[in-house]
Formats: structure tokens, C-alpha cells, sequence
């Protein structure tokens, strides 16, 4: 009974509190039948709440201080909304914005929740978790051993995240297949959103691997680049979203705005209050000349990059071409708190032109495609995974002395090691299934708008 003695003011505080907050709303507004039911409800609501409260005080194995039952209390009220809702601590909300930066230590993955695992919406382009070969729907089971069923997703984050130059070993099951480990070292991650390359003559290829503030303007460069090399304006473009998943709202209004040409809205949202009511409307100026346009699509493909194919697709400027994408089209607001807690709570949802929804449904593409290989496995395994190094009598190294070098060689040499670069990024891009449908499909449409 002492207990509950020292806990009664505690309650009584709150209580105080809460009847003259509802008192004060019920005397303006609580004046019908339905609406006084509504504050009764919410005492019953909050007297089983200080009952477990209460239980959890007196009968907890250890002690639990009132502010940990808070905070958790707190998390557990806003994670049960939907999977994009949290409560942050200072720690959390730190590593938030330190994501959104663009620049942070992992892995270079996003995930989300799925029953009880963590599921990767997709990886992110040139990080170890792409080079490692995870890819978007995979379902992570275990963290180095760890189980992540009962784990909340910043717990998964927390574990994924390290030092530079650390190793870290997960568990995945992919669909038909048996699960199986991967172990990957983490790295900083530094993002890369626009690149683009001439696949062939009069036709561009722009991959977009997430949505930041300067995208637009990047795409723009990039394409203005890939003029300059075709020596004239380019025939047609295929812009690929797939994997990406996403980012900045206004980035990708910006982007969709670079090839709409009407007068309209690029996308709006829609939520339970005013301010989150908005519209984004077009800005007439297409940068493309009104040329064929492909955009690819997959399950990776999330938010922003939603936006942006939907956009495209209703104003019927581009062809949407490869799988359906994720369906995330639910907008959060970032709320900073006292004492470096903060509140990412969901607000609206995103709707695209003629007004469609994205959440939980996705983007259908007008050109389905299955996602298969055009590789050569037989080429592929004559040597399987053996090096130049392996061989027998092979050459050994002769690195030029760098500061034997002249200035004008050094760039020289550097430029060199562009090209080919870029020679090995388009042969692979012309082995990719989804980007081969794509050309094949711009040069009929180039040939129909003779």
C-alpha cells in the first residue's frame, strides 16, 4: 500500500491535468450526447493505462524509473500508428539527420518493417550492400547472430551501423531460395544520386539512385553533358528509378518538372489538417523537347521516386516500364522535442495528378516486365571467378611513378580511366534486361514520330 501512496500523487497530477484540459474542451464543444460519451471513454481509456502503469511500478522484476516508462510508453503509442511513425531519442533523431545529410557510416541499405523482420526496400548504388548483392525485398532475419524478431527497426539500424572497415554478418531469406549469410564490411556512405551515359547514338541513360535537393540540377548537367558527347540533342532517354527509394519531396518535383510541359499538378497530399493539405503544381518547360521518354520502375522503387513515375505516367510524357514499385506514399513531418528527442510522425498522404494513391498500392507500370538476365552464363562460368593474377606466368604489376609524371599526363591518364570506366558501366547496362526492353521500345517510338 505504500506504493501506491507514493504513485497517488504522481496520478493525481496527471489527472488534475487531463480533466482540466478535457473540461476546458468539453465546455466548448462537448455539448451533444455523442461527444460527452467520447470524454467518458477517454477516462475509462486512461484509467486502464494508469492501472498498468501502476502493476508495472509494483511488480516489475527491477525497478523502472517513471521517465524510461514514459519514453517507452511514448514509442510504443507513436510505432503503433504505422511502420514510418517513431519516437526519437537524442541518439536516433542524431543518426536521422545524420542520414539525411547524405553522408553517414553502414551499410547502404533502407529497410523497413515486415511482420517481425526487417525488409530492405533497396539498396543503395556503389555501397557495400550493393556490391555484397542484397536486393530490395530481401528479408533480413538475423543481425551477427541476433534474431530481429521482438526488435524494433532502429534496434536493427543501431546493430547495422559501425565503425568504417568493421564486418557484419547477415542473415537473409529471399524468395525461393534457402536462407543464407552474407557478411559485409561497413563503409561511409556517401551518395551519389544522378549519373548518366550514352548508350548509343542519340539515346541517353540517366540512373537517379535517390532524391536530395540538388538532383534536378544534377540531372540537368548530366544530360546536358551526354548532348555534348551524342553532338546534338539526344532522340530519346531512359530514366531509371528502380531501387530508388527515395528522399526529398521537393527533389522530386523539381526532376518531374524538368519534362512536364502542361499546366497542372506534379503530385498533392492530403491529410487531417490544413497544413498538410498541399499541391505542387508544374512548371511548364520540358528539357527533353518532348522526346520518348522510358521510365523504369521496380519494387524498389519507393516515395519519391513514386512521385516522379506517377507525374510522368498521368501526364502521359514518358512510358513507365519494369515491375510495381513499393507503395510507400504516406508523408512524415519531423517534429524536434526537448532535450534532442524528436517526433517523425506521419501526416498525409501522397496522390498523384488524376488523384490516384500510392500507399500500399504502388505505381503499375504500363510494360510489365519480369526481372531476368540477358547474361551469357556458359561465358560466364569458363572461368568462373578466377583472376588475371591467378594465372600461371602472368605479368606482374608496373605502376608508373606518379611523380614522374607531368601535370598534362596525369589528366590525361585520369580522363583515360573515365572512359573506361564508363565503357564497363554501358556494356553491363546493355546486359540489363529492363534497359534492353527500354532502347528496343525508344527506337520504335523514335522511328513512329518520324
Amino acid at each position: 500500500m505504500t506504493f501506491f501512496r507514493s504513485l497517488k500523487p504522481l496520478l493525481f497530477l496527471v489527472l488534475i491535468y487531463t480533466v482540466s484540459t478535457v473540461s476546458t474542451v468539453s465546455t466548448v464543444y462537448a455539448q451533444t450526447t455523442a461527444e460527452k460519451e467520447k470524454v467518458e471513454k477517454f477516462f475509462k481509456d486512461f484509467e486502464l493505462f494508469s492501472k498498468v502503469f501502476s502493476h508495472i511500478k509494483h511488480l516489475y522484476v527491477d525497478e523502472a524509473t517513471n521517465k524510461d516508462l514514459f519514453d517507452d510508453a511514448i514509442k510504443g503509442m507513436v510505432t503503433g500508428l504505422d511502420p514510418h511513425s517513431d519516437y526519437l531519442k537524442p541518439k536516433e533523431q542524431k543518426d536521422l539527420m545524420e542520414s539525411a545529410s547524405g553522408k553517414f557510416g553502414g551499410l547502404g541499405i533502407v529497410i523497413g518493417m515486415k511482420d517481425d523482420t526487417i525488409q530492405v526496400i533497396s539498396p543503395i548504388d556503389d555501397t557495400p550492400a550493393y556490391r555484397a548483392g542484397i536486393q530490395a525485398g530481401d528479408l533480413i532475419v538475423k543481425i551477427d547472430g541476433k534474431p530481429v524478431r521482438g526488435m524494433t527497426l532502429e534496434d536493427g539500424v543501431k546493430l547495422m551501423r559501425g565503425d568504417p572497415g568493421t564486418d557484419i554478418q547477415l542473415t537473409i531469406v529471399r524468395k525461393d531460395k534457402k536462407p543464407f549469410i552474407v557478411n559485409i564490411t561497413r563503409e561511409i556512405i556517401t551518395i551519389t544520386s544522378v549519373k548518366g551515359y550514352l548508350l548509343e547514338k542519340d539515346i541517353g541513360y540517366i540512373r537517379i539512385s535517390s532524391f536530395q535537393n540538388p538532383t534536378a540540377r544534377l540531372l540537368k548537367e548530366t544530360l546536358d553533358r551526354l548532348v555534348k558527347e551524342n553532338d546534338r540533342y539526344l532522340e530519346s532517354l531512359v530514366l531509371d528509378l528502380r531501387n530508388n527509394p527515395g528522399g526529398i519531396l521537393e527533389g522530386a518535383v523539381d526532376v518531374a518538372n524538368l519534362f512536364i510541359d502542361k499546366k497542372g499538378l506534379v503530385v498533392y497530399t492530403e491529410g487531417r489538417i490544413p497544413s498538410s493539405n498541399l499541391k505542387f503544381k508544374t512548371s511548364p518547360g520540358d528539357i527533353m523537347l518532348d522526346s520518348p521518354i522510358v521510365v523504369l520502375i521496380n519494387e524498389g522503387s519507393a516515395s519519391a521516386s513514386e512521385i516522379v513515375a506517377g507525374a510522368l505516367q498521368d501526364h502521359k510524357r514518358a512510358i513507365i516500364m519494369g515491375s510495381t514499385s513499393f507503395g510507400k506514399g504516406s508523408v512524415q513531418t519531423i517534429i524536434e522535442l526537448e532535450g534532442g528527442y524528436g517526433l517523425k510522425v506521419t501526416t498525409a498522404r501522397y496522390y498523384t495528378p488524376l488523384g490516384r494513391s500510392i500507399q500500399a498500392k504502388g505505381i503499375e507500370p504500363d510494360i510489365a516486365l519480369k526481372n531476368i538476365s540477358l547474361e551469357n552464363e556458359k561465358e560466364k562460368s569458363v572461368l568462373g571467378d578466377t583472376k588475371e593474377s591467378d594465372l600461371s606466368g602472368h605479368l606482374e604489376v608496373e605502376d608508373q611513378d606518379p611523380s614522374q609524371l607531368s601535370p598534362e599526363e596525369i589528366i590525361t591518364a585520369q580522363e583515360d580511366k573515365k572512359v573506361e570506366e564508363d565503357k564497363k558501366a554501358i556494356e553491363k547496362l546493355k546486359k540489363d534486361y529492363f534497359v534492353h526492353e527500354a532502347t528496343n521500345l525508344l527506337k520504335a517510338l523514335t522511328v513512329l514520330n518520324q
